[in-house]
């Protein structure tokens, strides 16, 4: 009877995600980022939303030291926190 409810069904076959496994922080480079950001969110009880400016921070260190791919942050979600910093720079006449 198992037979039969297997019949049409597909071989699984795993793949690895999207974006792929990128290297621990073995040597603490973006520890200070990454306390800041978990005591925002503890503060804030695990609300991620108010702590979006630190997790941008954070990944921006991850990028820049070569611990994740690089990415464009509007890609990553954080595209209204760029607009909003570049609205708030003064123009230059």
């Amino acid at each position: 009877m198992s037979t039969a409810m297997n019949f049409g069904a597909k071989n699984f076959k795993p793949r690895p995600p999207d974006k792929g496994a990128f290297p621990l922080d073995h040597f603490g480079e973006c520890s200070a980022s990454k306390e800041r950001f978990m005591e925002c969110l503890r503060r804030n009880d695990f609300q991620s939303g108010a702590c979006r400016e630190l997790s941008m921070a954070y990944l921006q260190c991850r990028m820049e030291r070569q611990l994740m791919a690089n990415e464009p942050l509007e890609k990553l979600g954080f595209k209204d926190l760029i607009d909003e910093k570049t609205e708030a720079k003064p123009q230059k006449s």
